[in-house]
């Protein structure tokens, strides 16, 4: 198995860029609108909810390699039936408002299951934060031993910054750049650092070693088109800051 080109040169530079409408978004129209977006913005590749027809769409509109997310392995199939190029189990911040937490023990088993009915395409997991740091790396090298070729972050849900402004957006960032400094250094596969990532501290997640990052809700829930391909592009520009090359991994 081989990661899509565009992403591994983007993975090796430190500067892929994901831009995700949502798990649980299936409205065609606010999916659409991340899309072009991410698409007009520079972004690296596009993460839309593991659905066929949105899959379709989207391929209407862009270029830019298809992620599909889900939880349920056979969601998969058909997404990636009708065109997805790489698939991604998580995020999981949308479920943890419901009260449904993912232990290590069945993001494991839905890998492996994954891995079963879809054993070439590219598979990015992610690891649940409620884990402790100890047991997320852990975690990361099983799901790299379960066939895992993307590891992937996240935080921002359970992070509660007390500040307003830079403060508030670095403490927000706190828990998933933390997951990303430790799982890069325990995993050889690429690490994507997501859930509560902004312009101001996406440099820094490729700084704690990240190969990229993830970015939903400070794209998808703009409302103008113009203010959502400014925001892809300002996070573009960002990780353009960053020298790979100079950052100790």
């Amino acid at each position: 198995m081989t990661i899509h080109t565009t992403l591994q040169r983007a993975f090796e530079q430190g500067r892929a860029l994901k831009i995700i409408s949502g798990l649980n978004n299936f409205d065609p129209a606010r999916v659409a609108a991340t899309v072009k977006a991410a698409d007009k913005g520079g972004a690296t590749f596009v993460d839309i909810a593991a659905d066929a027809n949105l899959v379709r769409m989207c391929r209407e509109l862009t270029d830019l390699p298809i992620c599909v997310s889900a939880v349920e392995p056979q969601l998969f199939v058909p997404a990636v039936a009708a065109g997805a190029d790489l698939i991604e189990i998580g995020n999981f911040d949308s479920f943890y408002a419901q009260g449904r937490r993912f232990e290590a023990a069945e993001v494991l088993e839905i890998t492996q299951t994954t891995r079963s009915l879809l054993p070439q395409i590219t598979l990015s997991v992610t690891v649940p934060h409620i884990l402790q740091l100890s047991e997320q790396v852990q975690l990361a090298e099983a799901l790299v031993k379960a066939g895992a070729d993307i590891i992937q972050t996240e935080g921002g849900v359970s992070a509660t910054p007390t500040h307003a402004g830079t403060l508030g957006t670095i403490e927000k960032a706190a828990p998933t750049l933390a997951a990303a400094y430790e799982i890069s250094r325990a995993v050889s596969v690429p690490v994507l650092c997501a859930s509560g990532i902004s312009s101001v501290t996406a440099p820094l997640a490729i700084a704690a070693g990240a190969a990229g990052v993830g970015v939903g809700s400070a794209v998808n829930r703009l409302n103008s088109e113009i203010a959502m391909v400014a925001a892809v592009r300002s996070l573009v520009e960002a990780l353009a800051t960053v020298n790979r090359s100079r950052v100790s991994v």
